[in-house]
Order: C-alpha cells, then structure tokens, then sequence
C-alpha cells in the first residue's frame, strides 16, 4: 500500500533533475552527487559504460571531470510518469563542452542534445528522490560540434 512517505511527486523530480545538471556544471564534489543517486541498486548506462552502484560512479566522475571543462546544461524537457514505487522520466538535456585533446593547438566544443530514461524513487535513507536507473537512450550532435 502506498503512503504519502513514499509517493514522488512531479515537482521532486523535476528539481531532481534541475539539481543533477547544476551540479554536473560546476563540477561539484562527489558529497554533493551521491545523495542523488541510489544507494543501492544504481545502473548508469552512458554511451562510453555502464556502471553500477555510486562507486563506480565515482571513478567515472572522477575521469569525467578532468576532460570536460565550460560545461553548461540547459533542460529542455523533464516528462515525468509518477508509477506505484517511484518515477519513469523522459530527460532531454542540452550539453555543451569544450574538451582539449593534446596535441591539439585549441579546445573543440561539444554541443549536443542527450536523450535518457531515468527511473526515480524516494531513497529509504534520506527519505529524498533519488536516481536509481540512468539510460543515455541516444545523443544528437549540432551540424558544428566536435564529437565525443
């Protein structure tokens, strides 16, 4: 039986999701991205890997971070399907990033939009939306973008 502890709203996710991508931006400390993500059962499929559980995610960040640098995500579109346990969430993010690969004499700059699948639910420890299932379904580059 569902209780009201344990229902997502629409809001939640929503400002789950502008939360992720801000701190993504900064490139904020790994304290600041764990409490968005699932303790337990996490599975983040990106087109480089999929990784499961938060330390996983935590190398990937890590490596992630000191190749991107200028990033700026913009939402354009949070589609959110409460369901009886939590949330499935159509996600589509506008990503830019210059990225500097040596020998190059410049940085290039990845402008793209990135279509996921998210499934969200009301993490049982801090009693917040978490992420608990992150799918890049497909990303569509700008005629003038490098390339991952």
């Amino acid at each position: 039986m569902l209780t009201t502890t344990n229902t997502l709203t629409v809001a939640e996710v929503k400002q789950l999701a502008a939360d992720w991508y801000q701190k993504l931006d900064v490139h904020a400390p790994l304290i600041e991205l764990l409490p968005l993500l699932a303790e337990d059962d996490l599975e983040m499929v990106f087109p480089e890997a999929t990784l499961h559980g938060q330390a996983e995610f935590e190398g990937w960040y890590e490596g992630v971070i000191r190749i991107f640098f200028d990033e700026v995500h913009s939402l354009k579109t949070v589609d959110v399907t409460l369901t009886d346990d939590g949330a499935d969430v159509g996600v589509v993010v506008h990503w830019e990033a210059s990225v500097w690969k040596a020998p190059a004499r410049n940085s290039q700059r990845i402008k793209l939009d990135a279509y996921q699948t998210w499934q969200v639910k009301r993490s049982p420890i801090s009693g917040k939306p978490v992420i608990v299932r992150y799918t890049v379904d497909r990303l569509e580059y700008a005629a003038d973008s490098a390339t991952l």
